[in-house]
């Protein structure tokens, strides 16, 4: 697969795909506070879980997760079972209680569950900071696409798909965007299954379900070369496949620009279904990314090639190389590299979107113009995009690490806060504001004290990993907010009676 020249070809399929999007967006254009947020658009039980694994499949998923399983093999698991496991988590404790309480963002949840202004601030920065690290994996996935479309380099190419992706979200609209989303999924899953189909076909495997055919890559790798792809744990521990694991779990759970998707749906049934629809939606990526990490493998080790000799930039493009190693044609690669932009593109604007939300309807009529009507939050939460994005954009310029590796920091955070935050609010009517409030700090501190503290104290990134905090920080803030609230004054007899019997079904004793 050539570098540093332009793709013309894969170019061109790129911008086809994009023009489709942007005309089936052009009559959607937001004019209402609520279509900039998340409260209206529904679309089915089907389209909310089109919606979810659209939102879902970014380029941690598309780019990163096969570059994951090419470098690590099985310890990549954890990001599998991780994600999707954590959908089951939010299907079993969250997705039908959140909705009848009836609130349309995780702001807006706190704020009304724990009757707190301050602690719906709190929540609103959170989505903020998660909304920021997310991104910045993702505008890493795009730049190392537009640095091989375009044939430049990565921080140029860093500054041209901002630029890129902000014109199609203003172009497209914010509800436009929405209801893209199940035409973006429709993209995504032929873009990452036919050309692994030919891949598997090529090597004369069972290329039907390509999904169940690369088990025979994996069988040759250990025989012929001596790659044990699927030995458990070789070079990590259990500890540390856990607390990547359960992180992942609790992260999925507590990541806000998830959990709006059952904030706006008409009935709880729909919520249920839709996680399940999502789950769907999601497996099919998620069972083909290994066969994509496997396969590139396979071929490099046939041509003699160093694993991993281009470092971190080639393994999260592995998708791409795979299909270039494979000896496919120029047009499927460019295949890829268009799913890979839409799941990079789509997701970056749900996490946008989530991000201006909340500083538009929970900071800035709140802290800084109390008056706004719904034009001027309108106003701010364009404003407030265009910010964030200048944000990530100097974020993405330093190299923090692989697109994986970066998205389970987001996930980190998010379950240290946000995960606790409704899993008590849900299920502990004693929860209180105090004992949110606490909780969700000690949550920021334990996710930052790695990143900050670390290499000062190295018994804090043993106990606490960056990206894996949330395994041992999760239930400790949950232990936190449980204490907190019980040496404090309980929250209000109708919080607590709505919790008990509007929420659970359950009088109050």
């Amino acid at each position: 697969m050539a570098y540093g020249m332009l793709q013309l070809v894969p170019l061109a399929i790129v911008a086809g795909m994009f023009a489709l999007f942007i005309l089936s967006g052009m009559n959607s254009r937001s004019k209402s506070g609520s279509d900039y947020g998340f409260s209206g658009s529904y679309t089915g039980r089907i389209g909310i879980g089109a919606s979810i694994a659209s939102n879902w499949m970014s380029a941690a998923s598309f780019l990163g997760l096969a570059g994951i399983f090419y470098l690590k093999g099985y310890f990549a698991m954890a990001y599998v079972v991780g994600w999707t496991g954590g959908y089951v988590l939010l299907l079993v404790l969250m997705a039908t209680q959140i909705r009848r309480f009836g609130k349309f963002t995780t702001p807006d949840f706190v704020g009304f569950r724990y009757e707190s202004d301050t602690a719906r601030t709190l929540a609103a920065l959170i989505s903020i900071i998660i909304t920021i690290i997310y991104c910045v994996a993702q505008f890493r996935g795009i730049a190392l696409l537009v640095s091989w479309l375009f044939g430049i380099d990565y921080i140029p190419a860093v500054i041209v798909g901002t630029v890129l992706l902000l014109s199609f979200i203003f172009v497209s609209g914010a509800l436009g965007l929405t209801r893209n989303q199940k035409l973006h999924y429709f993209v995504l899953i032929i873009t990452f299954i036919l050309p692994l189909m030919l891949l598997t076909r090529k090597l004369g495997y069972f290329w039907i379900l390509p999904q169940f055919g690369y088990g025979a890559a994996i069988g040759e790798l250990q025989q012929q070369f001596g790659y044990n792809w699927s030995e458990p744990f070789a070079n990590t521990t259990l500890f540390e496949w856990c607390a990547l694991c359960f992180t992942l779990m609790f992260g999925t759970a507590g990541l806000p620009h998830v959990l709006s998707r059952f904030y706006m749906v008409p009935a709880i049934r729909d919520a249920r279904w839709g996680v399940v629809w999502g789950l769907f939606f999601i497996a099919l990526i998620y069972w083909s990314a290994p066969a994509y990490g496997v396969l590139a493998r396979l071929f490099e080790a046939r041509n003699g090639l160093t694993l991993n000799a281009g470092g971190a930039d080639a393994a999260d493009m592995i998708v791409l190389s795979a299909a270039g190693l494979g000896g496919l044609p120029l047009w499927v690669v460019g295949i890829l590299a268009a799913g890979g932009m839409s799941a990079a593109f789509s997701s970056t604007a749900g996490l946008l979107m989530t991000g201006s939300a909340s500083f538009s309807f929970d900071i800035y009529p709140r802290l800084i113009n109390p008056s706004a009507s719904e034009r001027d939050k309108v106003f701010a939460a364009k404003s407030f995009l265009l910010v964030l994005a200048l944000i990530v954009m100097v974020l993405t310029f330093q190299p923090w690490g692989m697109i994986a590796e970066i998205a389970a920091f987001a996930f980190a955070v998010a379950g240290n806060t946000i995960f606790p935050a409704f899993v008590l609010g849900i299920w502990w009517p004693r929860t209180n504001s105090a004992g949110v409030i606490c909780g969700m700090l000690s949550g920021l501190l334990i996710s930052f004290a790695p990143l900050v503290l670390g290499d000062i104290l190295p018994i804090i990134s043993k106990v606490f990993p960056l990206t894996s905090s949330a395994f041992i920080g999760a239930p400790l803030v949950m232990i936190i907010m449980i204490v907190t609230s019980l040496l404090t004054v309980p929250p209000s007899a109708a919080i607590r009676l709505l919790v008990s019997r509007e929420v659970h079904n359950i009088p109050e004793n």
